[in-house]
């Protein structure tokens, strides 16, 4: 033991026995405890041996790993004043530093398919619970406005316009919502980021809540005049920014609550909320529209907007009592939560955003030409029935509710640019031949393609970007990241789409003609549009990395991996 008597040295004993304990606290992990428990045993015959190790309080160790990055600083290296062996407390050190790196990487695949670190299977549902209610309250609102500015805003709110610049003004609100939503993706990405993911979704459940209740008892434009498209507008703001965090804020929370095998599934249950959400709003309108002949002049298109406030209060009830997200808490507890998320993904997470974009374009626009746009083409333009466009989307939804959960699997097994890419490319097939079947003006085959094109395309994509995105950013700005991403696509497809496709309505129908037939003769630039963001969609996918079960702990981007 002189080696031993060296390193503790004359007058220096209590120094080292500070250390010795400050090394051991940091120290976690049962094969760890282990060793320290041998270096006691070895020690404890020799009366120089520091009390610290002769105790057992030292197996007293703390259960959150720490920071990994902290094994491999001078806190952990035994700085030695007197020469002698120190191969023992080298060695110790080392096998820590060696410990909990393998344990920070091996977590994920050591526990059950149900359970991942700290989450029990209950937590887990409930955390799918609560961001498919939120999803449900968020698309419920969207395609509720999206049918109202199709069939009810323009004779309600712009009454003095032309039908068709009625329409356009009709959807220009439709598109502030989407203007707005970066802003709110920036905002509760921030905030996600820095105070949690628990209490961003919160508040923009209520925020989205409340506005959408609102809009149910607004003046229409015969009580308040100019008054009332303005209030429009400014609730339809209040709905664009609470929605602007909603989805990015419910797939970042349920891939980092889902075990690392089960990502892509459990990450696209919060869309299933979207299924939820468009049968609701979609039926609700089926059932006015076959019981009003005319919806717009009736008080009854209040309804579905004041029924909003039964969904956010029981969304706001689960998710009050929702569990942080365990890789923030982590974060948290290693006190490596970024004060300025923002600043650090625009200075290291550019490319990814980009990426993200890129990915979102096809679907985003898909959805809302389809959603939004093609219902208001067959009811409008070819002349179905207004409850054809409804019934169209509560087909559409039901098909969207099997693929959606699929994809995700699917995503699981193959990878997520496979899986993603592959329904980009379904889309751009069947764009022309969907939207000529719409123009023939069938009923029965275009509830059918618009049952395939938004439930198997669009909602595809849909079901393999909720893992997808989220394991492309770093832990430290992974919410802000996803909703940038998302948002700025939502402004440059989703809300510009349905503008640009009544734009191209009404250019077709007064450079061919001012009649229906000219009118019809519009889904074939309709058809090319879409097929445009498609093809940017799937190009953007060979530029990808495949993120596929990345440590979710890693503060850097998957491109700064290859």
């Amino acid at each position: 033991m002189g080696w031993f008597a060296a390193f503790l040295g004359t007058g220096e004993g209590s120094k080292r026995r500070c250390e010795v304990r400050r090394v051991a606290r940091d120290f976690n992990g049962t094969g760890l405890r282990r060793r320290v428990h041998d270096l006691r045993e070895s020690l404890a015959p020799h009366s120089k041996a520091p009390r610290c190790l002769r105790r057992r309080s030292v197996l007293r160790l703390p259960r959150p790993l720490p920071n990994a990055s902290l094994l491999q600083t001078s806190d952990l290296r035994l700085r030695l004043r007197r020469n002698g062996d120190t191969s023992l407390v080298a060695e110790l050190g080392r096998q820590a530093a060696d410990h909990m790196e393998s344990a920070r990487r091996d977590t994920a695949e050591s526990v059950s398919p149900t359970e991942t670190v700290g989450i029990t299977s209950s937590a887990l549902y409930r955390a799918a619970w609560a961001s498919s209610l939120g999803s449900a309250l968020e698309y419920y609102d969207f395609a509720l406005y999206s049918l109202a500015s199709a069939l009810v805003f323009a004779p309600l709110f712009f009454p003095e316009q032309d039908p068709a610049v009625g329409r356009m003004a009709s959807f220009g609100t439709y598109f502030l919502g989407f203007a707005v939503r970066p802003v709110g993706g920036i905002v509760f990405g921030i905030l996600g980021d820095r105070l949690g993911r628990k209490f961003a979704l919160v508040t923009t459940i209520s925020l989205m809540g409340a506005a959408s209740t609102l809009i149910g008892v607004l003046p229409t434009y015969a009580s308040v005049g100019y008054w009332a498209p303005f209030m429009l507008v400014g609730l339809r703001l209040l709905q664009g920014l609470g929605a602007g965090a909603e989805q990015a804020g419910a797939s970042v929370l349920m891939t980092e609550y889902a075990p690392r095998t089960r990502r892509g599934f459990f990450a696209a249950l919060p869309f299933m909320g979207i299924q939820l959400g468009t049968v609701a709003a979609s039926l609700v309108y089926f059932v006015l529209l076959l019981r009003t002949d005319d919806v717009a002049q009736s008080w009854v298109w209040r309804l579905p907007f004041l029924l909003s406030v039964v969904i956010i209060g029981v969304a706001i009830w689960i998710r009050v009592k929702l569990k942080e997200s365990p890789e923030f808490a982590k974060l948290k507890a290693r006190h490596e939560v970024d004060d300025r998320p923002l600043a650090h993904l625009l200075e290291h997470s550019k490319k990814t955003v980009l990426l993200g974009i890129g990915l979102r374009l096809g679907e985003n626009g898909g959805s809302s030409l389809y959603q939004a746009l093609a219902v208001s083409y067959i009811v409008n333009v070819v002349g179905l029935k207004g409850s054809s466009g409804t019934l169209s989307l509560v087909c559409a939804a039901c098909v969207g509710a099997v693929v959606v959960p699929l994809a995700g699997i699917l995503s699981d097994r193959y990878g997520r640019v496979i899986a993603y890419r592959s329904f980009a490319i379904f889309q751009l097939l069947i764009a022309f031949p969907v939207w000529w079947v719409l123009s023939r003006g069938d009923e029965t085959s275009s509830i059918v393609v618009m049952s395939i094109a938004l439930g198997v395309g669009v909602w595809g994509m849909f079901g393999a970007q909720g893992a997808f995105l989220s394991e492309l950013f770093g832990a430290r700005h992974r919410y802000i990241g996803v909703a940038m991403a998302r948002e700025v696509s939502a402004v440059i497809a989703g809300g510009v789409a349905p503008l640009v496709g009544a734009g191209i309505i009404a250019w077709t129908t007064n450079f061919y003609g001012d009649d229906k037939e000219a009118a019809i003769l519009s889904w074939v630039p309709l058809a090319a549009y879409l097929s445009l963001l498609s093809v940017v969609t799937i190009v953007t996918t060979y530029y990808t990395p495949e993120p596929r079960g990345r440590d979710l702990d890693d503060p850097r981007d998957a491109v700064q991996d290859q």
